[in-house]
């Protein structure tokens, strides 16, 4: 087989058929749409710092052979964007750029194979069925850590790995690096990887995932509970309710351009209160109305004695695909108690149940999750450092810091609110609890 790796700026030109081929799992956020989306509406560029390079991988076919400039059938890819900064990840190495700069070296740009804005786990390495997957996975990352070495960037990262890519990755346990490279020159930027291919660390971390337990309604998940949290779940739900305040499910599809806008705006209000500069457009969201609309899930709440009682106070965003919901953003104009765990956790649950969804992933962060049923979970990530010194002194802290979030992970479960028994620490795509 005749391979061919390309490198493009945009997904312009590719057929998005072609690309949603290498998405054999169904994750919306890898979804040529969702993807394309973000960079046709102005979410990517120059003022966002993240500039799109995409890896394809071609095979020939015998009708391209003979044609210019045609590679073939698309048969692997891989997202990646060239960052000047680490905002919007949500694998935090601010402290890794802080070393760099403290030793007279550049940190940025890096390389980072991700979703922008989005901290949900995820394919990364996307291959079609019919191509062997460690095989094409191997080209596409000795090729993705060639280029960095040859346009001297500080690093690559595949963040929010699935776990069948983080195999691909890193292997299936953590690679001794007890025998790495003898240290560089100062400036040396990696020539020295070992004929196995580049080094690549495996990083952990912590986030909160719901797992239907095949509940054939909210009481039905209520009743797995322990009395004392079933209690407190039933009154915070019956805060909003006592209220007034109603709450509707809607498709992206279904929203009037109207609607939209009032998304947005509840999406810039949260940003510009807490994270700074929102990133993503009011085009955008408008986009994934009209080509994404099936895998959105806006969620309004209305509040019948609001001075507009037509206009929703509060609205929650989430995204589906893959068995699995992704919440992901949240805002609103008046605060009302308890309505953030309804629109963002409760009715996403709802949601999950009614729909036989088997996991809800709602978004990084938040201990607070826990007891309403979310479970502690490990997600991953792997990264390349160009310089073999900082790449050694980043893998003894990743060693370290990974016994820590393993025991933080075991440790928190015990903040579950199901009646359980003992439970065994699992990752992304397995359940940690039983009831």
């Amino acid at each position: 087989m005749s391979l061919t790796l390309e490198i493009r700026g945009s997904l312009e030109n590719i057929p998005a058929a072609d690309w949603n081929a290498l998405n054999t799992d169904g994750n919306p956020f890898v979804r040529y749409e969702f993807l394309h989306g973000l960079e046709a509406t102005g979410c990517l560029g120059a003022d966002k710092g993240w500039y799109p390079q995409y890896f394809l991988l071609w095979s020939e076919t015998p009708e391209s052979a003979d044609v210019e400039d045609d590679f073939g059938e698309l048969v692997g890819a891989m997202p990646a964007y060239v960052k000047t900064h680490s905002y919007g990840e949500f694998v935090f190495d601010w402290a890794w750029a802080e070393a760099y700069q403290r030793h007279g070296d550049e940190y940025y740009p890096k390389l980072v194979c991700a979703v922008p804005f989005t901290p949900a786990t995820g394919p990364r390495l996307l291959i079609r069925d019919d191509q062997p997957f460690q095989a094409m996975a191997d080209v596409m990352i000795n090729s993705a850590c060639q280029y960095v070495n040859d346009q001297q960037f500080s690093s690559l990262h595949w963040l929010f790995t699935s776990p069948k890519d983080c195999v691909a990755l890193c292997g299936e346990t953590e690679r001794d690096l007890s025998s790495a490279e003898a240290p560089a020159e100062e400036g040396d930027h990696g020539d020295s990887e070992s004929a196995a291919g580049p080094t690549l660390l495996r990083r952990m971390d912590c986030q909160y995932h719901w797992h239907n337990n095949h509940y054939e309604s909210f009481e039905d998940f209520l009743g797995r509970c322990t009395a004392k949290r079933r209690k407190t779940l039933r009154r915070e739900r019956r805060y909003v309710s006592d209220a007034g305040i109603t709450l509707e499910r809607r498709s992206g599809s279904s929203l009037s351009d109207q609607e939209w806008a009032w998304v947005h705006q509840f999406y810039e209000a949260t940003f510009e209160a807490k994270w700074g500069n929102p990133s993503l457009t009011e085009d955008f969201f408008r986009l994934m109305g009209s080509s994404f609309g099936e895998s959105t899930l806006i969620v309004f709440a209305y509040d019948p004695n609001d001075s507009r009682p037509a206009q929703p106070v509060a609205c929650s965003i989430m995204f589906h695909g893959g068995n699995c919901l992704y919440g992901r953003f949240w805002g609103c104009r008046r605060e009302h108690h308890c309505l953030h765990f309804e629109a963002c956790y409760y009715q996403g649950i709802e949601h999950c149940i009614e729909n036989n969804i088997a996991r809800f992933e709602p978004g990084a962060q938040g201990e607070h999750k826990i007891t309403r049923g979310f479970v502690p979970t490990l997600t991953e990530s792997a990264h390349y450092i160009a310089h073999p010194g900082f790449r050694d002194a980043i893998s003894k802290y990743l060693a370290e810091e990974q016994k820590h979030v393993r025991e933080r992970c075991t440790g928190l479960t015990d903040l579950l609110p199901f009646r359980q028994e003992p439970i065994t620490l699992g990752t992304h795509a397995h359940s940690v609890h039983s009831t």
